[in-house]
């Protein structure tokens, strides 16, 4: 048995007509709850080599989030939550913890330390684990914590963390540029799909659209689908305001690392052995301010939108039209000069 799916490169939004003459006139906020919302759909990953104290602060006066890693004391997370929320224009900060363990306590001190979205941060989401976590911070904390779970790729999935008692649920099994997960696994799914199928959801939980994720139109293209928010790690990695140093080759040029947290390396570092290995590290070239970075994806956004003739996330996801894209048709997308 098995189901055709679609990955980001197999479609195309259609082109509609548009009545909007400037990019001011789109708006790229979304809630995040019923009581917090970002003026861009754009959340850092909790990965060691991308979010920390800077990237988060930096990310909230952007005007959307980070959430800071996991790997590493309570004590040191706590500071770095801290550290971001000492920055004036920092507002809303998250805090990653695991499924088990310390999960209770690292969460208490993370968000008396002022995160307020806590992220339960595992590679398979969809699992009895996941409901007990849920199920331990919703007993002790006040309704005023955001949970945030995943990760997942089925609207089964989506709609069990949902009842389960998510506020938001993060969207997408092996798909990150440094996920070997599908490989090691055999499992996972294209993150289009899993977003397009977990949309069809009646639930009140929002949608994070996580991993796959190549440039601005892959964003255009999960909003369009059905997210109402993306999570990006490579995009971002690189940053001045990531955590990893910067080192330069013989030639003078500028990387750094960029790992992911089930490679060797990240857990070598995190608890001085390996388990199940469905991640690489790799290293990135110096990117400069993450706004920079940032600026350049909204851009290419708000373009999109306005290329459906919306000017709300929710209106390019009432008018968006997707079409199949041949293998010709995915090389004439491409900026295919440079292969002649």
């Amino acid at each position: 048995m098995y189901k055709q799916t679609i990955a980001f490169g197999d479609v195309l939004l259609e082109p509609q007509y548009s009545d909007i003459t400037s990019r001011k006139e789109i708006s790229l906020a979304t809630p995040l709850d019923s009581r917090r919302q970002l003026a861009i759909p754009i959340i850092a990953s909790p990965m060691d080599t991308v979010s920390e104290w800077e990237m988060a602060a930096t990310m909230s006066s952007l005007g959307g989030m980070a959430v800071i890693h996991r790997y590493n004391t309570i004590e040191e997370q706590a500071a770095q939550v801290k550290n971001a929320l000492e920055v004036q224009s920092c507002f809303v900060v998250g805090a990653a913890v695991g499924v088990s363990g310390d999960l209770v306590e690292r969460a208490a001190e993370c968000y008396n330390a002022g995160a307020k979205v806590i992220c339960i941060d595992v590679a398979h989401g969809d699992h009895s684990l996941m409901n007990a976590a849920i199920d331990s911070l919703r007993r002790t904390f006040e309704t005023g914590m955001h949970i945030m779970a995943g990760n997942v790729a089925t609207l089964e999935g989506f709609n069990r963390l949902a009842d389960w008692g998510a506020d938001s649920i993060r969207v997408g099994i092996g798909g990150g540029s440094i996920c070997s997960t599908r490989i090691q696994t055999g499992h996972g799914a294209p993150t289009l799909q899993s977003i397009i199928d977990c949309a069809q959801t009646d639930r009140t939980a929002k949608l994070i659209a996580d991993g796959g994720i190549k440039n601005s139109g892959d964003i255009v293209k999960a909003l369009a689908a059905g997210a109402d928010a993306v999570m990006l790690g490579s995009l971002l990695a690189g940053t001045d305001e990531t955590p990893s140093e910067a080192f330069r080759d013989r030639d003078g040029r500028c990387f750094k690392a960029y790992r992911g947290m089930a490679s060797a390396e990240a857990q070598k570092d995190w608890r001085g052995k390996t388990s199940s290995l469905e991640g690489v590290s790799t290293t990135i070239p110096c990117k400069g301010p993450v706004k920079n970075v940032i600026e350049d994806l909204l851009t290419g956004m708000r373009s999109g939108l306005s290329y459906s003739g919306a000017r709300s996330i929710p209106e390019l996801q009432s008018k968006a039209t997707f079409i199949l894209q041949s293998h010709a048709a995915s090389a004439e997308s491409d900026t295919h000069i440079l292969r002649r």
